[in-house]
């Protein structure tokens, strides 16, 4: 199991979205995500979520918190342990990233993206100010087979 972060950074309504169309081999490709990512050696969740901000948006937060632990198991690939931000403070300027196309959508927009099933079910409780839970996603290939929000089946 491999530990990542990722983020939700938002401005008011708007949402700080990464559509992943630039690298050749993603399990993500063509879908709609916030920003993170893999940890390095060493490396704290609050630290990854830092690096990982600054490197695919150019922005420094400076308000966040960890609203989460999600993991992710799939039958095709290695599972993964996530630890789920929000922020509402950054600074900085908005810069290119290399994995994707950066966009500010509005949360009403958010539904209509293409991405994981699963990330429906951690972005409504972000947006209900759910408190901190663990949310297990069984997926086969990107088919969602099973959730399980804090020990109890979805």
């Amino acid at each position: 199991m491999r530990n990542t972060t990722l983020c939700y950074i938002t401005r008011g309504n708007d949402v700080l979205m990464l559509h992943r169309v630039k690298k050749e081999k993603d399990i993500n490709k063509d879908k709609w995500i916030g920003i993170g990512g893999h940890f390095e050696e060493n490396e704290s969740p609050e630290e990854c979520l830092l690096r990982e901000a600054w490197e695919e948006t150019g922005l420094t937060l400076t308000q966040w918190q960890c609203r989460g632990v999600v993991t992710f198991l799939n039958d095709q690939c290695e599972g993964e342990y996530m630890y789920l931000f929000s922020a509402d403070g950054f600074e900085g300027t908005l810069k290119e990233c290399d994995e994707g196309d950066l966009q500010w959508v509005s949360r009403e927009f958010l539904d209509a993206l293409p991405k994981w099933e699963g990330d429906k079910i951690f972005l409504d409780l972000l947006w209900q100010d759910a408190p901190f839970f663990l949310l297990t996603l069984r997926y086969s290939g990107d088919r969602l087979v099973e959730a399980v929000l804090n020990g109890e089946k979805l």
